[in-house]
Protein backbone atom coordinates (compact mmCIF):
# COMPACT_ATOMS: atom_id res chain seq x y z
CA UNK A 1 0.00 0.00 0.00
CA UNK A 2 1.34 3.64 -0.95
CA UNK A 3 0.85 5.88 1.77
CA UNK A 4 0.36 9.62 0.78
CA UNK A 5 1.12 12.83 2.66
CA UNK A 6 -1.86 15.10 2.21
CA UNK A 7 -1.93 18.86 3.17
CA UNK A 8 -4.68 21.03 3.95
CA UNK A 9 -5.67 21.12 0.47
CA UNK A 10 -6.25 17.54 0.48
CA UNK A 11 -8.70 17.36 3.14
CA UNK A 12 -11.53 16.27 0.65
CA UNK A 13 -9.14 13.21 -0.56
CA UNK A 14 -8.54 11.93 2.72
CA UNK A 15 -12.31 12.26 3.94
CA UNK A 16 -12.85 10.23 1.11
CA UNK A 17 -10.85 7.55 1.90
CA UNK A 18 -12.28 7.32 5.39
CA UNK A 19 -15.34 6.96 4.75
CA UNK A 20 -14.07 4.05 2.41
CA UNK A 21 -12.70 2.47 5.34
CA UNK A 22 -9.12 3.18 5.09
CA UNK A 23 -7.15 4.87 7.79
CA UNK A 24 -5.57 8.00 7.32
CA UNK A 25 -3.30 9.89 10.15
CA UNK A 26 -3.97 13.21 11.60
CA UNK A 27 -2.44 16.16 13.66
CA UNK A 28 -3.64 16.95 16.75
CA UNK A 29 -2.32 19.57 19.55
CA UNK A 30 -0.76 17.20 21.43
CA UNK A 31 0.31 14.13 18.68
CA UNK A 32 -0.58 12.77 15.69
CA UNK A 33 -3.29 10.08 16.00
CA UNK A 34 -4.12 7.00 13.40
CA UNK A 35 -7.85 7.63 12.35
CA UNK A 36 -10.08 5.33 11.14
CA UNK A 37 -14.47 5.76 10.95
CA UNK A 38 -15.58 5.61 14.39
CA UNK A 39 -18.86 3.74 13.28
CA UNK A 40 -17.11 1.58 11.22
CA UNK A 41 -15.97 -1.84 13.11
CA UNK A 42 -13.60 -3.26 10.44
CA UNK A 43 -11.74 0.60 9.92
CA UNK A 44 -11.45 0.40 14.00
CA UNK A 45 -9.89 -3.21 13.83
CA UNK A 46 -7.64 -2.17 11.38
CA UNK A 47 -6.12 0.65 13.37
CA UNK A 48 -5.20 -2.28 15.99
CA UNK A 49 -3.31 -4.23 13.44
CA UNK A 50 -1.65 -1.45 11.90
CA UNK A 51 -0.48 -0.38 15.30
CA UNK A 52 0.15 -3.82 16.25
CA UNK A 53 -2.12 -2.83 19.62
CA UNK A 54 -3.72 -5.00 21.45
CA UNK A 55 -7.53 -4.65 20.87
CA UNK A 56 -8.61 -4.74 24.63
CA UNK A 57 -7.41 -0.91 24.48
CA UNK A 58 -10.03 1.73 23.86
CA UNK A 59 -9.71 4.04 21.19
CA UNK A 60 -10.43 7.80 21.77
CA UNK A 61 -13.26 9.01 20.08
CA UNK A 62 -12.53 12.29 18.14
CA UNK A 63 -15.33 15.05 17.46
CA UNK A 64 -15.52 18.04 15.68
CA UNK A 65 -18.69 19.62 18.82
CA UNK A 66 -19.75 18.57 21.99
CA UNK A 67 -23.06 17.75 19.64
CA UNK A 68 -21.23 14.68 18.08
CA UNK A 69 -20.59 13.79 21.39
CA UNK A 70 -24.17 13.33 22.91
CA UNK A 71 -25.17 11.71 19.62
CA UNK A 72 -22.65 8.31 21.17
CA UNK A 73 -22.88 8.91 24.44
CA UNK A 74 -25.55 8.33 27.33
CA UNK A 75 -26.27 11.77 29.13
CA UNK A 76 -26.12 10.72 32.49
CA UNK A 77 -22.88 13.35 33.07
CA UNK A 78 -23.99 15.80 30.61
CA UNK A 79 -23.67 18.91 33.04
CA UNK A 80 -20.52 18.29 34.07
CA UNK A 81 -18.95 17.10 30.91
CA UNK A 82 -20.73 20.57 29.25
CA UNK A 83 -18.46 22.49 31.96
CA UNK A 84 -15.61 20.89 30.97
CA UNK A 85 -16.43 20.86 26.95
CA UNK A 86 -16.61 24.53 27.43
CA UNK A 87 -13.92 25.29 29.40
CA UNK A 88 -11.28 23.25 27.35
CA UNK A 89 -12.51 22.58 24.40
CA UNK A 90 -11.07 22.08 21.91
CA UNK A 91 -8.10 20.94 23.92
CA UNK A 92 -5.98 18.27 25.53
CA UNK A 93 -8.92 16.59 27.32
CA UNK A 94 -10.34 13.52 27.15
CA UNK A 95 -13.61 13.05 28.94
CA UNK A 96 -15.30 9.27 29.51
CA UNK A 97 -18.40 8.91 29.56
CA UNK A 98 -20.86 6.14 29.53
CA UNK A 99 -22.25 4.62 25.57
CA UNK A 100 -25.71 5.09 24.59
CA UNK A 101 -26.87 1.92 23.53
CA UNK A 102 -25.17 0.13 20.68
CA UNK A 103 -24.16 3.66 19.35
CA UNK A 104 -20.40 2.33 19.33
CA UNK A 105 -19.01 -0.88 18.47
CA UNK A 106 -16.88 -3.24 21.35
CA UNK A 107 -13.80 -2.69 18.91
CA UNK A 108 -14.07 0.96 19.67
CA UNK A 109 -14.79 0.73 23.55
CA UNK A 110 -12.57 -2.54 24.08
CA UNK A 111 -15.83 -4.29 25.38
CA UNK A 112 -16.44 -1.86 28.10
CA UNK A 113 -19.91 0.28 28.54
CA UNK A 114 -17.93 3.76 27.82
CA UNK A 115 -16.12 5.55 25.79
CA UNK A 116 -13.30 7.98 25.65
CA UNK A 117 -14.40 11.59 23.92
CA UNK A 118 -12.16 14.25 22.59
CA UNK A 119 -12.35 17.32 20.25
CA UNK A 120 -8.54 18.16 19.91
CA UNK A 121 -7.58 21.65 18.99
CA UNK A 122 -6.83 21.75 15.21
CA UNK A 123 -8.55 23.19 12.20
CA UNK A 124 -7.50 20.47 9.73
CA UNK A 125 -8.25 17.67 11.53
CA UNK A 126 -11.93 19.50 12.96
CA UNK A 127 -12.33 20.07 8.56
CA UNK A 128 -11.92 16.14 8.47
CA UNK A 129 -14.41 15.46 10.68
CA UNK A 130 -16.60 17.58 9.44
CA UNK A 131 -16.33 16.46 5.58
CA UNK A 132 -16.42 13.05 6.80
CA UNK A 133 -20.05 13.52 9.15
CA UNK A 134 -18.51 10.92 11.64
CA UNK A 135 -16.19 11.23 14.26
CA UNK A 136 -12.52 9.43 14.15
CA UNK A 137 -10.68 6.99 16.37
CA UNK A 138 -7.65 8.07 16.70
CA UNK A 139 -4.82 6.51 18.88
CA UNK A 140 -1.53 7.72 18.70
CA UNK A 141 -0.18 6.91 14.75
CA UNK A 142 2.76 4.73 16.29
CA UNK A 143 3.83 1.11 16.25
CA UNK A 144 2.39 0.23 19.31
CA UNK A 145 4.67 0.99 22.34
CA UNK A 146 7.19 3.24 20.77
CA UNK A 147 7.43 7.20 21.27
CA UNK A 148 4.38 9.03 20.11
CA UNK A 149 4.70 10.98 17.16
CA UNK A 150 4.91 14.62 17.09
CA UNK A 151 5.64 14.86 13.65
CA UNK A 152 3.69 13.77 10.16
CA UNK A 153 7.78 12.15 9.59
CA UNK A 154 7.16 9.61 12.82
CA UNK A 155 4.15 8.31 11.13
CA UNK A 156 5.55 7.75 7.83
CA UNK A 157 8.53 5.90 9.56
CA UNK A 158 6.44 3.74 11.74
CA UNK A 159 3.28 3.09 8.84
CA UNK A 160 4.33 3.64 5.84
CA UNK A 161 2.72 0.95 3.38
CA UNK A 162 0.22 0.32 6.56
CA UNK A 163 -1.96 3.20 6.09
CA UNK A 164 -3.54 5.14 3.39
CA UNK A 165 -2.35 8.29 4.23
CA UNK A 166 -1.50 11.32 6.58
CA UNK A 167 -2.79 14.69 6.84
CA UNK A 168 0.53 16.71 7.69
CA UNK A 169 0.33 20.13 9.45
CA UNK A 170 3.86 20.61 10.76
CA UNK A 171 5.39 19.89 14.82
CA UNK A 172 2.23 19.08 17.04
CA UNK A 173 2.42 22.37 20.12
CA UNK A 174 1.80 20.29 23.14
CA UNK A 175 3.78 17.19 22.43
CA UNK A 176 2.09 15.02 24.70
CA UNK A 177 -0.92 13.43 25.09
CA UNK A 178 -4.62 14.75 26.09
CA UNK A 179 -5.52 14.22 29.93
CA UNK A 180 -7.92 11.50 30.28
CA UNK A 181 -10.72 11.95 32.80
CA UNK A 182 -13.14 9.85 33.96
CA UNK A 183 -16.11 11.03 34.53
CA UNK A 184 -18.26 7.69 35.86
CA UNK A 185 -16.40 7.24 38.15
CA UNK A 186 -17.57 7.94 41.95
CA UNK A 187 -15.07 11.07 42.19
CA UNK A 188 -13.80 12.42 38.13
CA UNK A 189 -10.44 10.75 38.25
CA UNK A 190 -7.83 11.23 35.82
CA UNK A 191 -6.67 7.83 33.82
CA UNK A 192 -3.94 9.63 32.41
CA UNK A 193 -1.99 12.81 32.98
CA UNK A 194 -1.57 15.66 30.86
CA UNK A 195 -1.06 18.91 30.01
CA UNK A 196 -4.38 20.02 31.55
CA UNK A 197 -3.81 19.44 35.42
CA UNK A 198 -5.87 17.93 38.27
CA UNK A 199 -6.01 21.72 39.62
CA UNK A 200 -6.97 23.52 36.18
CA UNK A 201 -9.91 21.05 36.28
CA UNK A 202 -10.75 21.39 40.09
CA UNK A 203 -11.25 24.79 38.99
CA UNK A 204 -14.09 24.59 37.00
CA UNK A 205 -16.15 20.95 38.29
CA UNK A 206 -14.98 21.08 41.89
CA UNK A 207 -12.86 17.54 43.75
CA UNK A 208 -11.04 15.69 41.19
CA UNK A 209 -8.78 12.75 42.10
CA UNK A 210 -6.14 11.39 40.27
CA UNK A 211 -5.61 7.56 39.44
CA UNK A 212 -3.18 4.89 40.86
CA UNK A 213 -4.22 1.78 39.85
CA UNK A 214 -2.12 -0.66 38.34
CA UNK A 215 -4.18 -2.54 35.37
CA UNK A 216 -4.02 -6.39 36.26
CA UNK A 217 -3.31 -9.04 33.55
CA UNK A 218 -6.96 -9.92 32.24
CA UNK A 219 -8.30 -6.53 32.91
CA UNK A 220 -9.41 -3.83 30.11
CA UNK A 221 -8.14 -0.63 30.76
CA UNK A 222 -10.26 2.44 30.66
CA UNK A 223 -8.08 4.12 28.83
CA UNK A 224 -5.38 4.04 26.65
CA UNK A 225 -1.62 4.29 28.39
CA UNK A 226 -2.76 2.53 31.20
CA UNK A 227 -1.50 -1.09 30.57
CA UNK A 228 1.18 -1.98 28.10
CA UNK A 229 4.76 -0.47 28.24
CA UNK A 230 4.66 2.83 26.19
CA UNK A 231 6.67 5.15 24.57
CA UNK A 232 9.84 3.32 24.43
CA UNK A 233 13.23 3.42 22.11
CA UNK A 234 15.49 0.56 21.63
CA UNK A 235 18.00 1.96 23.54
CA UNK A 236 17.48 1.67 27.37
CA UNK A 237 16.07 4.93 29.17
CA UNK A 238 17.97 5.76 32.37
CA UNK A 239 16.38 8.96 34.52
CA UNK A 240 18.56 10.96 36.09
CA UNK A 241 16.21 12.47 38.89
CA UNK A 242 18.46 15.75 40.10
CA UNK A 243 20.62 17.72 37.43
CA UNK A 244 23.46 17.29 40.32
CA UNK A 245 23.26 13.58 39.58
CA UNK A 246 24.52 14.05 35.40
CA UNK A 247 28.37 13.81 37.00
CA UNK A 248 27.79 10.50 38.46
CA UNK A 249 25.34 9.45 35.83
CA UNK A 250 28.36 10.06 32.79
CA UNK A 251 31.06 8.22 35.10
CA UNK A 252 28.58 5.22 35.67
CA UNK A 253 27.63 4.59 31.89
CA UNK A 254 31.40 5.15 31.00
CA UNK A 255 32.32 2.45 33.15
CA UNK A 256 29.60 0.31 31.57
CA UNK A 257 31.50 0.86 28.22
CA UNK A 258 28.34 1.02 26.88
CA UNK A 259 27.30 3.86 24.24
CA UNK A 260 24.87 6.85 25.17
CA UNK A 261 23.25 9.54 24.63
CA UNK A 262 22.31 12.34 26.56
CA UNK A 263 18.57 14.27 26.94
CA UNK A 264 18.58 17.35 29.01
CA UNK A 265 18.03 21.24 29.58
CA UNK A 266 20.67 23.52 28.31
CA UNK A 267 21.42 24.36 31.49
CA UNK A 268 22.58 20.68 31.88
CA UNK A 269 24.08 20.35 28.40
CA UNK A 270 26.45 23.22 28.78
CA UNK A 271 28.49 22.42 31.52
CA UNK A 272 28.50 18.30 31.08
CA UNK A 273 31.50 17.56 29.36
CA UNK A 274 29.58 15.12 26.62
CA UNK A 275 33.06 14.05 24.62
CA UNK A 276 32.35 10.48 25.31
CA UNK A 277 28.24 10.58 24.20
CA UNK A 278 27.19 9.46 20.84
CA UNK A 279 24.29 12.29 20.53
CA UNK A 280 22.65 14.51 22.45
CA UNK A 281 19.32 16.21 22.44
CA UNK A 282 18.02 19.41 23.69
CA UNK A 283 14.80 19.74 25.95
CA UNK A 284 15.07 23.53 25.78
CA UNK A 285 14.73 25.66 28.72
CA UNK A 286 11.72 24.66 30.72
CA UNK A 287 9.42 21.80 31.46
CA UNK A 288 7.25 23.39 29.11
CA UNK A 289 9.92 22.76 26.19
CA UNK A 290 10.94 19.51 27.60
CA UNK A 291 7.47 18.02 27.94
CA UNK A 292 6.93 19.14 24.18
CA UNK A 293 10.11 17.65 23.09
CA UNK A 294 10.36 14.21 24.63
CA UNK A 295 8.43 12.00 22.21
CA UNK A 296 10.75 14.01 19.15
CA UNK A 297 14.05 13.49 21.28
CA UNK A 298 13.17 9.64 22.09
CA UNK A 299 12.07 9.49 18.26
CA UNK A 300 15.57 10.72 17.09
CA UNK A 301 17.77 8.71 19.39
CA UNK A 302 15.30 5.90 18.46
CA UNK A 303 16.98 6.14 14.76
CA UNK A 304 20.61 5.33 15.45
CA UNK A 305 21.32 2.11 16.12
CA UNK A 306 24.83 2.95 18.03
CA UNK A 307 22.62 4.31 21.34
CA UNK A 308 22.52 1.68 24.16
CA UNK A 309 21.50 3.79 26.51
CA UNK A 310 20.06 7.49 27.01
CA UNK A 311 20.27 9.15 30.14
CA UNK A 312 17.63 11.35 30.49
CA UNK A 313 16.61 14.55 32.62
CA UNK A 314 13.87 13.95 35.26
CA UNK A 315 11.56 16.53 36.83
CA UNK A 316 9.69 17.38 39.71
CA UNK A 317 6.48 15.10 40.50
CA UNK A 318 4.43 18.40 39.97
CA UNK A 319 1.98 20.21 37.65
CA UNK A 320 2.91 19.41 34.52
CA UNK A 321 5.63 17.18 35.66
CA UNK A 322 3.02 14.64 36.68
CA UNK A 323 2.76 14.20 32.51
CA UNK A 324 6.04 14.35 31.88
CA UNK A 325 7.23 11.71 34.42
CA UNK A 326 4.54 9.52 33.50
CA UNK A 327 5.47 9.44 29.83
CA UNK A 328 9.24 9.02 31.17
CA UNK A 329 8.98 6.53 33.40
CA UNK A 330 6.97 4.30 31.06
CA UNK A 331 9.44 5.07 28.33
CA UNK A 332 12.52 3.86 30.89
CA UNK A 333 10.33 0.89 32.24
CA UNK A 334 10.79 2.82 35.70
CA UNK A 335 14.88 2.90 35.04
CA UNK A 336 16.46 5.99 37.46
CA UNK A 337 19.89 6.03 38.20
CA UNK A 338 20.82 5.73 41.79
Amino acid sequence: METKMFTKNDIAQAAKLLAEGQLVAFPTETVYGLGADATNPQAAAAVYQAKGRPSDNPLIVHVNSANMVWQYAAPTYQNVATKLMQTFWPGPLTIILPVAQDKLSKTVTGGLQTAAFRMPDNQLTLQLITQLGKPLVGPSANTSGKPSPTLPEHVYHDLHGKIAGILADGPTRVGLESTVLDLTSSVPTILRPGALTQEQLAQVIGTVQSSHHKVQAGEIPKAPGMKYKHYAPKAQVVIVDHPNDFEAALTWVQQTTKTFAVMATDAILQKLDLSQATATFSLGDSLESASHLLFAGLRQFDLNEDIEYILAQGSDDQDLGIAYMNRLNKSAGNNHFK
